[in-house]
């Protein structure tokens, strides 16, 4: 079979056009893709775990005459279950745990056409801005493979950039489909909590901090995918109305003048990149000159707690996931089943009380308000979505004595000791240096997508992120695909061919 050399120049919709209207065929642009994989993959790791052969049977037995019918897709290998394929969740434990289902979110991304050719690379348990999990190494950025690709939908953004498929599964539960997003050069959304489904068994997954989509290269692809996937399962914890009319429809008109405040500020305080900062302000001055109104503002955000009731939950989690992990393999964990600081987190999680856990979601529920309050007065919120350019992979990992430290720790199980040392603030504010901004969407559930408007002097990508009110994906989906319009991302592609 000839080879499609044009594979990676078309979005998802694009791909399926084509071979909707019989210029290409279906098995052309699956092998294409499984191609692009073999070729790039060793490059960067994005892919762990090749489906190739299920994609091929997939599409030899028919596939459901969906939107992107025939489009290569990838599943990020945490929360997204495919029955009879493996998902380890980044841990070494669990390399061999094979779900006997499909959650409910697979069965519609399968509903829409797509052709699932693999699952994608993740830190354990999705819990890092970075994905370098000791069970599969690290996934490289492919715009400079020395650096990160974000986290912890690092392998599907990775995966993305480079070409190897135009749009795969992600779930953001601090920023982790916007965070590699931003780092990749692509558009990200976090809808808005309980848009998309958490079934057949998860309910609100980190406390509702947890929700899942896709990222893309085009806008329309992203819309597009929402439009098929949005809406509660059953047993939902949360019912979100649908759209007035379908995303891909919405964007094909202009967003109304749009009041934006904008703000560069850290809600921690921590330091923000010049470069990151200019983004934002250049932004301000791209959205005047469409007509929008940016007025400097930021809501009223208590940085202590901000950090420390994210991280709290994070840790809680954490102790959670361990309990069910012993379930699952049927034996005491050991040091060598996750890594150490999974267990330093777990340990801490242990450590506090459950009216320590409540009060931090009642900080959530606070924010929440705070938020609802702000977009009173404002349409969407402007931030950088990170707080500095992708760093060199391994930078963000605990120095080899703070390593050390902890696994002193956990085999001590000192964590009350560690917890009364005053470290949990510390290490509150340490975890989102880099990621200050986003997690504000997922402690309020209000959507939030990162947009790649801007790159480095040194040809990396920086994202800059919009937030909008809860239900309100129209607006930014509006508005992004307007700045896609007038400046255009899509062609932008990483020298990985060279």
């Amino acid at each position: 079979m000839p080879a499609f050399k044009e594979y990676n120049q078309y979005d998802g919709l694009g791909l399926a056009d084509l071979i909707r209207s019989g210029e290409v065929s279906g098995p052309e642009v699956v092998e294409a893709a499984i191609e692009r994989i073999d070729a790039v993959n060793p490059l960067i790791n994005a892919v762990i775990h090749p489906m190739f052969e299920l994609g091929r049977r997939a599409m030899a037995s028919g596939l459901p005459a969906g939107p992107f019918q025939g489009v290569p897709f990838l599943l990020k290998d945490l929360i997204a279950a495919y029955a009879g394929v493996p998902m380890a969740s980044g841990c070494r434990a669990l390399k061999h745990h094979v779900p006997d289902y499909d959650t409910e979110l697979v069965k519609r991304y399968k509903k829409t056409g797509v052709v699932i050719l693999g699952k994608t690379n993740t830190p354990e348990f999705g819990l890092m801005p970075y994905t370098e999990p000791e069970a599969f190494g690290p996934t490289r950025n492919p715009w400079d493979t020395a650096r990160i690709c974000g986290g912890s939908s690092g392998g599907a953004a990775a995966a993305v950039a480079a070409g190897m498929v135009p749009l795969a599964s992600g779930g953001d539960g601090g920023g982790s489909i916007r965070i590699p997003a931003a780092c990749c050069g692509l558009f990200g959304l976090k809808p808005t909590r309980g848009r998309t489904p958490n079934g057949p068994y998860d309910g609100e997954h980190w406390q509702g901090a947890t929700v899942q989509h896709v990222i893309t290269r085009s806008v329309r692809d992203c819309a597009a995918m929402l439009d098929h996937t949005q809406g509660a399962d059953a047993g939902a914890p949360f019912i979100v109305a649908g759209p007035v009319e379908p995303y891909l429809k919405s964007i094909e008109k202009p967003p109304r003048k749009l009041r934006v405040a904008y703000n560069t500020r850290s809600p921690i305080d921590s330091e923000v990149d010049p470069l990151c900062k200019a983004a934002v302000m250049e932004t301000a001055r791209i959205l005047e000159n469409l007509g929008h109104e940016p007025v400097g503002a930021e809501p009223a955000i208590d940085g202590d707690a901000y950090a420390r009731s994210y991280v709290v939950m994070n840790f809680g989690e954490v102790a959670a996931d361990l309990e069910e992990l012993q379930m699952l393999i049927g034996r005491r964990l050991t040091a060598a089943d996750v890594e150490t600081l999974t267990g330093t987190a777990g340990l801490l999680g242990r450590t506090f009380s459950a009216g320590d856990f409540v009060r931090c979601l009642r900080h959530w529920g606070h924010l929440g308000r705070t938020m609802g309050r702000f977009f009173e007065d404002y349409d969407l919120y402007l931030t950088p979505t990170l707080a500095c350019p992708p760093p060199a992979v391994g930078a963000l990992q605990p120095k080899p004595l703070e390593k050390a430290a902890m696994k002193v720790v956990n085999a001590l199980r000192a964590g009350r000791l560690l917890k009364a040392s005053g470290v949990v603030d510390k290490l509150a504010r340490e975890s989102i240096n880099f990621t200050p901004f986003t997690i504000l969407a997922n402690m309020t559930g209000i959507p939030a997508m990162s947009v790649p408007l801007h790159w480095t002097p040194e040809g990396l990508p920086l994202g800059v992120q919009f937030f909008a009110p809860v239900g309100d994906e129209t607006t930014l989906l509006q508005l992004a695909a307007q700045l896609e319009t007038i400046h255009p991302w899509f062609d932008k592609r990483p020298s990985l061919d060279r």
